[in-house]
């Protein structure tokens, strides 16, 4: 009875179309409700994709600010079945190892993989298969074993595959693009509500101009701008991140992003530097 419950319920998510599509059409196969996770789960909507993604934990979700904001990440796909999944059963009694099973079912699992990205190489757009894992769990024997056959999976597909610790997310990097994430688009804040989309862009001008002047505090620079323009307080602090995570100006984002010090501006997208010098 239980393996009949086990197939139709992978049956059913195949049929829902878990971990098929791409863009904002993928829908992961695990879902936060489908699983307990020893870190913070998290959803959150992607800028890439326009959908919402699914987190298992911090470090996953750390992992996806990064390349949420890489130019060179096209597409985002976490959670990601390795099917059929008769083929990592295959393969884990190829390499003598027990396959993952339901720990209350006993029962094989679909395995996953937890990020699947599509990146830039070589002028070209191919796909990579990137697990996220603790430093710590690379001691763990078990977890090894569930690498080898992940990694066995991959290479078969020709894709390359790799494993991702806390070493390589750069905290303060991910908590930085966290903080300015919800900003990409502003016209639905309340200060910013109503306001024609041509009188947003000339805020946004106008704020950059500010920025040029290098003795002044962000914060500073913000409550100058919202009182010369009449705005609400707080407007130029959100047009300020909105211009980071839209990459209208770069900061160096590996340092804590502190608004009441002095942030070098390290540069302006060109044809918005070109409207503001001459516009």
């Amino acid at each position: 009875m239980s393996k009949r419950k086990r197939t139709s319920n992978i049956e059913k998510w195949i049929k829902e179309g878990r971990g098929a599509g791409i863009g904002a059409d993928y829908q992961p196969w695990l879902k936060i409700q489908d699983v307990s996770s020893l870190g913070r789960s998290t959803r959150l909507k992607g800028i890439k994709t326009g959908r919402q993604h699914e987190f298992l934990s911090d470090l996953e979700r750390n992992y996806f600010y990064l390349t949420e904001f890489s130019d060179s990440v096209f597409d985002i796909r976490e959670q990601f079945p390795l099917l059929p999944h008769e083929e990592t059963i295959l393969i884990a009694d190829e390499l003598g190892i027990e396959h993952p099973r339901h720990p209350k079912t006993g029962e094989y699992v679909v395995m996953t993989t937890d990020f699947v990205l599509t990146v830039e190489n070589r002028n070209q757009q191919v796909d990579v298969a990137r697990t996220v894992k603790s430093k710590e769990d690379l001691f763990n024997e078990r977890i090894t074993q569930k690498f080898e056959i992940e990694r066995e999976y991959w290479s078969r597909r020709d894709t390359n595959w790799a494993i991702v610790t806390e070493e390589e997310i750069d905290k303060i990097y991910a908590r930085n693009i966290s903080y300015i994430h919800s900003y990409y688009t502003i016209s639905h804040f309340e200060n910013f509500q109503g306001m024609l989309n041509l009188l947003l862009e000339d805020l946004k001008l106008e704020y950059i101009k500010r920025l040029l002047n290098p003795i002044m505090t962000i914060r500073e620079i913000s409550n100058q701008f919202d009182k010369d323009t009449n705005l609400a307080s707080g407007s130029g602090l959100s047009i300020f991140y909105h211009l980071i995570i839209n990459k209208a100006i770069s900061v160096d984002l590996s340092q804590e992003l502190r608004v009441d010090e002095i942030i070098e501006i390290v540069s302006i997208e060109n044809n918005i530097l070109e409207k503001v010098k001459y516009g």
